[in-house]
């Protein structure tokens, strides 16, 4: 891998981190939610919520109440405020339920669905900001009242309820104050098993939550002495504490169950954690150790501005690319048109654009084979002319429609033909003593482990922020494994970048390579500029195709060379130079291999949304959040 990909994953894994907490998670997210409840004399309660609330893209936020005549009769006097940066600011009731609420306004009423609804338009379709919202109302008949005792039986956020809370705290103060705190008894119920509940004097109950998940309920159940409640519409003419303790002891050792499985498998986990944490920080000794020891990345002997030659006289296009990308580029395809042109040069062959009347074909070249002794020829070179030769068969002769046609039906040989290539190419930079294989083994190998520690980061994020939030586990288990793993990789993407693949030979090499095709891009700009003999030039651009810069080298060609732009199909003093006046023949060779493996073609994608409960957003429609 190289050292480019890695930076670019490590930013968008910081990215991902630095993200993480809000915004990208929702378009809503609860800072606090805060509920003030008085119980009334009357059996009803007061209830005032406060949204300290971050908001994205959405007009309308909303609460719905399911309705249900055996806990409540119920919800009147409802009212909507904005009271963000201390200024209050009332919203205008309105007798129309809407999905998108004008701004400022809000409704209280039987919605569609058949729950009571309370929504109000906050108008931040295409913003974002944080506000404080207080909602509040009436309960009628939220207690009930039994011979032994009067009970809150409550549910203030449901399992519907779809927008997360930093905190979550509510006070609930009596209608007057009981003997001593011991007359109340109280009980929490919630599916995190992270909150608490208290009496805290003898008229105030609290409670809270930190880190509330949405999708879980927030429930308070309370008995307190009846003679608080001298009226109320659901009294009933039994006692009840028997029952309510039953109930809560059976829920209460559940509930301990379950926070003793969790707390075992948490510290199941976390012991397995720990243990990763120090394998990982013991491979981070020891890389650190294999970097300190690694020899320094070989540079070249001399550094060119430009080279005006071939770096050597039997130098291959295979070989060329491969030196000059530093191995990264030894693919068949990739160089298959410059091999042709060597081909040509060399008379193994010959080319011709396919003509109608007296204009060419730009997307159709025939090619020619000619008898010559292959003893000449290099190994790479061969491959490419064994191709063509299958192609052609007897008749000696193909287009590159025929390779096209031919590598449709024989996809499986082109992948060999790519292996042998890239085999042979590793072998022949080898015995030149430019390539080291081994090294590039080991830069693969470090390429990978660190790829998979980039996997470890990246899952341990979420996954270890479920197992602290759901388990118990220690913050610090899940930064034991994350922090060395990002050392980790960070130390193996040096080192695979530091790794010398190319011998000093062939560093020095590559720089001609550099410097060579430097000087075929600015040929026409030198001042001092010699000008080679125009024959030379096609061995040039044999290079310049396996390049890329053919199309740029021929435009120089023309401003020093002006005679070819007479040249024409009847002057075959120089082999293809007078195609390529006309046609691209790199892009038209190539394309024959792209277009059978279908790797020129071009992919679409796209991306969806949703929307979170509590909030809609302009156009998509959202669930409810019900208490």
């Amino acid at each position: 891998m190289k050292i480019k990909k890695f930076i670019f994953l490590i930013i968008l894994l910081i990215s991902i981190i630095l993200i993480y907490p809000k915004e990208v998670l929702a378009d809503q997210e609860l800072n606090e939610l805060d509920f003030e409840a008085q119980i009334n004399e009357d059996g009803s309660m007061d209830v005032t919520e406060t949204w300290n609330i971050y908001i994205s893209e959405t007009n309308t936020l909303f609460k719905t109440f399911e309705k249900d005549k055996s806990k409540y009769s119920g919800i009147t006097n409802v009212m909507v405020k904005e009271i963000t940066s201390g200024q209050q600011k009332e919203f205008s009731q309105i007798d129309e339920e809407m999905y998108h609420v004008t701004k400022d306004c809000f409704y209280a009423l039987d919605n569609s669905k058949g729950n009571f609804e309370i929504a109000w338009g906050v108008g931040l379709d295409d913003d974002s900001a944080t506000k404080v919202y207080q909602i509040s109302y009436t309960v009628e008949d939220a207690i009930a009242k039994y011979n032994d005792y009067a009970e809150l039986y409550w549910k203030f956020i449901g399992d519907d309820f779809e927008i997360d809370a930093d905190n979550i705290k509510g006070t609930i103060l009596l209608p007057s104050n009981a003997n001593s705190k011991d007359e109340i008894r109280v009980w929490g119920h919630t599916e995190g098993l992270n909150g608490e509940i208290y009496a805290t004097a003898p008229n105030k109950i609290e409670f809270s939550i930190n880190k509330y998940s949405a999708g879980n309920f927030v429930e308070v159940r309370s008995l307190f002495p009846n003679s608080m409640i001298t009226s109320t519409n659901r009294t009933y003419n039994y006692d009840i504490l028997d029952k309510v303790i039953e109930e809560e002891t059976v829920w209460a050792n559940e509930a301990n169950e379950r926070r003793e499985s969790r707390e075992r498998i948490g510290l199941i986990i976390t012991i397995i954690l720990s243990v990763i944490a120090v394998f990982l920080i013991i491979n981070v000794i020891k890389n650190i150790l294999k970097l300190l020891k690694m020899e320094k990345k070989i540079k070249p002997s001399t550094k060119l501005d430009y080279f005006r030659e071939l770096p050597y006289e039997d130098a291959t296009p295979g070989e060329a690319l491969f030196v000059l990308t530093t191995g990264a580029n030894k693919n068949f395809s990739s160089s298959f048109s410059a091999n042709i042109l060597d081909l040509c040069l060399k008379k193994y062959l010959t080319l011709e654009a396919i003509k109608e009347g007296k204009i060419a074909k730009s997307d159709v070249i025939k090619i020619q084979l000619l008898d010559k002794n292959e003893n000449e020829l290099k190994e790479d070179q061969k491959i490419t002319l064994d191709l063509l030769k299958k192609v052609a068969g007897e008749k000696k002769e193909l287009t590159t429609k025929d390779i096209t046609k031919y590598l449709q039906k024989h996809q499986s040989e082109l992948n060999l033909i790519n292996k042998d290539f890239s085999d042979t190419i590793e072998k022949q930079e080898t015995q030149k003593e430019n390539y080291i294989k081994d090294n590039y083994k080991k830069m693969n190998q470090y390429g990978g482990v660190a790829t998979l520690y980039i996997g470890i980061v990246f899952f341990s994020i979420p996954f270890g922020a479920l197992f602290v939030e759901e388990m118990g586990v220690s913050i610090y288990s899940i930064l034991g494994i994350a922090i060395p793993a990002v050392i980790n990789m960070i130390i193996l993407a040096i080192m695979s970048f530091k790794i010398n693949v190319f011998t000093q030979k062939g560093i020095d090499e590559r720089e001609k390579w550099k410097a060579f095709k430097k000087y075929m891009e600015d040929f026409s700009l030198l001042k001092d500029k010699e000008v080679p003999a125009l024959a030379l030039w096609e061995k040039y651009l044999v290079f310049a195709t396996a390049f890329g810069i053919s199309d740029k080298v021929l435009k120089q060609l023309k401003v020093i060379y002006t005679e070819i732009n007479d040249m024409n199909s009847a002057m075959y003093t120089y082999s293809y130079i007078h195609i390529m006046n006309s046609v691209n023949i790199g892009n038209c060779i190539n394309s024959s291999v792209y277009s059978a493996t279908g790797s020129s073609g071009t992919g679409a994608g796209g991306g969806f949304s949703g929307g979170g409960g509590g909030g809609r957003w302009p156009e998509v429609a959202v669930a409810d959040a019900k208490i």
